[in-house]
């Protein structure tokens, strides 16, 4: 079953909001024929996006292999919500790791939002500051208390305060949440205009861009040989930007890099007046919950809700039905709304919810798993891969030495067993 297009059209983005609002670039041909360069990245995310444009800008000949479009996967569906920190809160990795790679992790992280910033001024993409983290649990509240003061303390990081119930609900005007933490140096874009941008920069850098390519077989060695449909690629390296699309292309990632699919709508416009008294200050919301609800506003007002996820291929039919409860949970005056644009898209997880960073052979790197923290930390993976190829692998390294777990179960056996977790998981957030 492929994942490429089981849910969608081939050579087609899906009915988002996004792809009904980006400004569409003119198709790339595809591979066909034999081509050789420096590197090879497959996947045009924006890990793959990021490191193409990163290795052109450092001079090497590059060419990217896109199964696709542009941005077609995870990139260009996702919520646009850019979180400081890693995908595990700090006290967390500090048990994990110890204090102080938990304390490098931590300025990855803000490297990582310093980036996808940087690139959104570059390519005309607009980046509003802010996300609250909203507690769906009174019992909650002590510990984002603590938080906010752990990270201003220990980490010297003063953007992040806490807010209580009244200020929570003053920000966000639903009787569903009793405090969290606001965070003014994280923020929210447009992530398929974001990737798009990218895309311009790495081919006006000199990125040979192939899409509708899809990669069937990669013949390991020196140089590299990578298969498509209709060609062949051999490089001196490779860098495999697949995430949640890798399908069998490598089966130590496979293990460890799992596809599920999460869900978003688009309400129909609301106006700046409604958009303010729902949410202030544009600012991005995302919950406590283990299945995560979050939201904001588009730059046309309107209401942007995710939420919900499965662990079956296929997505359900009725997308929009499907989000409206939870929306309607958080916003009982919004359960009426006209919902304009519904779409479903598949990201990849790991056990730990950290990225899976590995140097699967002396030429061939993989960087995925970023499990629905990837709009920063995919950005920075691309160009912390590129500088791996041109000899700094510090960053790299820091970031392989965290572990990730094989799935258990193996490929027959690790969907059911995830949709019993999900469902315990699921369970919890209701009591």
């Amino acid at each position: 079953m492929d994942l490429l297009t089981i849910n969608d059209q081939s050579g087609q983005y899906p009915a988002s909001y996004y792809a009904a609002t980006a400004s569409p670039l003119a198709p790339f041909a595809a591979q066909n024929g034999a081509d050789c360069c420096d590197v090879c990245v497959i996947g045009g995310g924006f890990m793959g996006l990021s490191t193409a444009l990163h290795l052109a800008q450092r001079g090497y000949d590059v060419v990217l292999l896109e199964a696709q479009r542009l941005g077609f996967g995870a990139s260009g569906r996702n919520g646009g919500q850019v979180g400081q920190g890693q995908r595990l809160d700090q006290d967390e990795l500090e048990t994990m790791l110890g204090k102080d790679h938990a304390r490098a992790l931590w300025h990855l992280a803000n490297q990582s939002v310093d980036l996808v910033r940087d690139l959104s001024a570059q390519v005309g993409v607009p980046f509003h500051d802010g996300v609250l983290h909203a507690d769906h649990r009174a019992r909650y509240v002590p510990h984002s208390r603590d938080y906010a003061a752990k990270l201003n303390q220990d980490y010297g990081y003063d953007r992040i305060r806490f807010v209580d119930r009244d200020e929570c609900r003053h920000l966000v005007n639903s009787e569903a949440y009793h405090g969290g933490t606001l965070d003014m140096g994280a923020g929210h874009v447009h992530p398929l205009q974001f990737a798009l941008g990218l895309a311009q920069l790495a081919d006006q850098a000199g990125v040979r861009i192939r899409e509708q390519s899809k990669v069937t077989r990669i013949d390991e060695g020196d140089p590299t040989q990578v298969h498509t449909e209709d060609g062949t690629v051999k490089a001196r390296h490779v860098v495999l930007g697949c995430n949640g699309y890798l399908g069998r292309l490598n089966r130590r990632v496979a293990d460890r890099v799992m596809p599920i699919n999460n869900y978003i709508v688009a309400t129909a416009p609301l106006g700046p007046d409604q958009q303010e008294s729902l949410i202030r200050n544009n600012i991005a919301v995302a919950d406590s919950k283990f299945v995560v609800n979050y939201f904001r506003f588009s730059e046309d007002h309107r209401l942007l809700f995710g939420g919900t996820e499965s662990y079956r291929y296929k997505f359900p039919k009725d997308i929009a039905g499907k989000v409206r409860k939870p929306l309607s949970e958080i916003f009982p005056q919004l359960k009426d709304i006209g919902i304009d644009y519904a779409w479903g898209g598949t990201l990849g997880i790991t056990m730990n919810r950290m990225p899976h960073i590995e140097r699967l052979s002396g030429n061939i790197l993989s960087l995925s798993g970023f499990s629905g923290h990837g709009v920063a930390m995919a950005t920075l993976s691309g160009q912390i891969a590129a500088e791996t190829i041109a000899g700094q692998a510090e960053r790299f390294d820091l970031m392989a030495s965290v572990p990730t777990q094989r799935f258990p179960g193996g490929p027959a056996l690790r969907s059911p067993l995830l949709v019993l977790a999900m469902l315990w998981y699921s369970l919890r957030d209701r009591l």
